[in-house]
């Protein structure tokens, strides 16, 4: 049972980290595509914590093309995790259910009283 428990904590987890990804891959690609579409000479800015530095066009493209790229490699780890996971919780299930079904009876009931 707590195999079954731990396997669902992680299978919650993995759903959070995908939906925080999924979340930073959107953000990313629109300010892909705002920044794409500012002109060259145009001053852009990336932030640093609280503060806010001055780039360039190309430099922060890069950086946010890098940024996407890499959410989308941690995005399909975590969803062959959640398949592997799935599969494990799918097979606890049927452990636990076959745990808990009576034994099954062959239409003959053995009975140990004497004769």
């Amino acid at each position: 049972m707590s195999r079954l428990q731990q396997l669902q904590q992680n299978l919650q987890s993995i759903l959070l980290q995908k939906q925080h990804l999924e979340s930073e891959q959107l953000e990313t690609e629109r300010a892909l595509e705002v920044l794409k579409k500012a002109n060259d000479d145009e001053a852009v800015y990336k932030s640093a914590g609280s503060i806010l530095i001055k780039s360039t066009k190309p430099s922060l493209i890069s950086e946010l093309e890098e940024k996407k790229e890499l959410a989308n490699t941690r995005l399909i780890v975590l969803a062959k995790q959640e398949t592997r996971i799935k599969e494990n919780l799918k097979e606890a299930e049927t452990k636990i259910k076959e745990m808990l079904r009576p034994p099954a009876t062959a239409g003959q009931q053995k009975t140990d009283t004497p004769k």
